[in-house]
């Protein structure tokens, strides 16, 4: 029996990184796992390592989220089958190229934002009865350092998670007085490609991997957590 026994948890981004990491720990954990990228092949060695670890085989949702319509599809969908939802874990991301803001392209910059910011929110919009219908739901949506400190040539996605953490600190305002808590982490310098696009030449040796990163999110995961509306940073 793990902390998140009988848990049913749903994390974007699961291919591979954080979220492929999430997954594992979330299954040793005990929970029962809805696994959402746009590779099938990346969730189905997610899915293998899952079931290695003796757990239940996951839902595997292989889904491009920059498809909205199928978004606001997947609540009334997995309402049907499960009827609700323990745990979401918004962190799928996209790192644009770098660029300084006089020369972003808009269409790079809408689309950061659209998978950054505007997939999460109809997350929200399709998952939020589901998680009210658990006894104790958790929201956590992962952001990053630039969301409140901005850097140099990282302009779409800095402003992409800015905007994100402005419209989840919203929505946990509004989820005050329910079961449900609603966080960010912000996880810290990871071993992952999309770090490995911002800094090409960087060690590998030098940032953690991504399995090291998770046990804040299994933390905000459990039933009993009462933390709500923060923003929290892994050092």
């Amino acid at each position: 029996m793990g902390r998140l026994a009988g848990r049913l948890a749903l994390i974007t981004g699961a291919s591979r990184g954080l979220g492929a990491a999430l997954a594992e720990r979330f299954a040793e954990e005990g929970a029962r796992l809805i696994l959402v990228a746009r590779t099938v092949g990346g969730l189905e060695e997610v899915d293998d390592r899952v079931r290695a670890k003796g757990a239940e085989a996951a839902t595997l949702v292989p889904q491009d989220l920059t498809k909205g319509e199928a978004i606001d599809e997947l609540g009334g969908a997995l309402a049907q089958r499960f009827g609700r939802l323990d745990v979401l874990v918004g962190n799928a991301a996209e790192l644009s190229a770098l660029s300084p803001i006089a020369h972003t392209d808009p269409d790079t910059f809408e689309r950061t934002l659209a998978i950054n910011t505007v997939t999460n929110l109809r997350l929200i919009r399709s998952l939020d009865p589901l998680l009210r219908a658990s006894t104790s739901g958790s929201a956590i949506f992962v952001t990053s350092e630039v969301g409140a400190v901005p850097k140099a040539f990282f302009g779409a996605y800095a402003a992409s998670k800015a905007a994100l953490e402005s419209l989840v600190m919203t929505y946990a305002a509004e989820t005050s007085k329910t079961n449900l808590k609603v966080n960010l982490i912000d996880p810290g310098p990871m071993r992952t490609r999309l770090r490995a696009k911002a800094f090409p030449g960087e060690a590998k040796d030098v940032v953690a991997l991504p399995k090291d990163r998770t046990d804040l999110f299994v933390d905000l995961a459990e039933s009993g957590c009462t933390r709500h509306g923060e923003r929290l940073r892994i050092v």
